[in-house]
């Protein structure tokens, strides 16, 4: 049997920048390997109250801790521009050689309208993400060798130019999503997927459709990598991992798409209507360790390579020690 990699979901959204990082060296303290950290602008409710940038915590996270350092979903497509995203994914990959892979996601409203851009529907956002990840490979590219590169697309322009601080290789790429047509885009593209609210029973249907993708492409399935973000809700009691779910994550319990809303205020008004049974199949909520422990198994057994855990509740010294005796070690590939 392989030992998995369970690693920690820092949530940016919920602690601020130097808590964060504490819990992430905490977590492999008690045997978790690596961290995850996505990107955000704005929290989903204003209960959860943060919304530091990722790159700056992520530098702090590689100085904390051994692990890998991922840091996704990233948005290069409205806040930021490919070109930043993929000289910050350089200069962290040059930082902690090894360590470091980057996501890429189409975005949410809640973060990218702060810019006061349009706001697309979903076929424009999945393009521009495509066209992001591009431009991010040519820079990759071109600068591993030493040269300039340039973009004229649809969505965006590089003019002639190259990154100067570069790894000796350059950081692997994982798409976020939920969605088949984008799993096998991404298996032509990219090194991997980072799923996270697909349900589970589509699973092993994305990771076909990304295994077609990358069969088309002539691409080596063997190295590519499945990321799976869970969320989940654990407390010694079920009525308090319950009432955690309910006051620190309701948005894992609304079961409709969340992309188009533009402001915590609004997701807090919605979220009075979330009820626990919103939760099924969507946030496992228990007190139980080995029910928990059950489900990861169960996702690691369809094909996920890596697993990041979130626990929604503010309990993270008390989940870590009590996931790192009695989960991770039961665990297994």
């Amino acid at each position: 049997m392989i030992t998995p990699l369970i690693g920690y979901a820092a949530a940016l959204e919920q602690y601020p920048p130097a808590e964060a990082v504490a819990l992430a060296r905490l977590a492999e303290q008690h045997g978790f390997h690596g961290t995850m950290a996505a990107d955000a602008f704005a929290p989903f409710t204003p209960q959860q109250g943060q919304a530091s940038a990722v790159w700056p915590v992520a530098g702090a996270l590689g100085a904390a801790t051994a692990g890998d350092i991922g840091v996704g979903p990233v948005t290069p497509t409205f806040r930021v521009h490919p070109a930043a995203v993929a000289q910050s994914s350089a200069t962290l990959a040059a930082l902690y050689p090894g360590r470091h892979w980057l996501g890429i996601g189409s975005g949410e409203a809640i973060s990218e309208h702060a810019t006061g851009q349009y706001w697309p529907e979903p076929p424009e956002r999945l393009n521009r993400m495509f066209e992001a990840v591009t431009i991010i490979t040519k820079l990759f590219s071109a600068s591993l060798a030493g040269k300039e590169t340039r973009h004229d697309g649809e969505f965006f322009r590089l003019g002639t130019s190259r990154l100067w601080t570069m790894p000796v290789e350059a950081p692997r790429i994982l798409i976020a999503t939920a969605g088949p047509v984008t799993a096998k885009r991404a298996g032509r593209t990219v090194d991997g997927l980072i799923i996270e609210a697909a349900p589970i029973d589509k699973i092993g249907m994305l990771f076909q459709r990304f295994a077609d993708g990358a069969r088309e492409a002539g691409r080596d399935l063997a190295s590519t990598s499945r990321v799976l973000r869970l969320h989940l809700s654990w407390a010694p009691s079920e009525e308090q991992a319950m009432t955690n779910a309910l006051v620190e994550w309701p948005n894992g319990g609304m079961r409709f798409a969340k992309s188009d809303i533009r402001s915590p205020h609004d997701l807090e008004q919605i979220a009075k209507l979330v009820r626990p049974d919103d939760f099924d199949d969507r946030l496992l909520v228990s007190a139980d360790p080995e029910v928990h422990r059950a489900a990861i198994q169960r996702y690691l057994d369809l094909g996920f390579d890596r697993v990041y855990l979130h626990n929604v509740g503010r309990n993270q010294a008390e989940f870590l020690e009590v996931f790192g005796r009695e989960v991770l070690p039961k665990l297994h590939r």
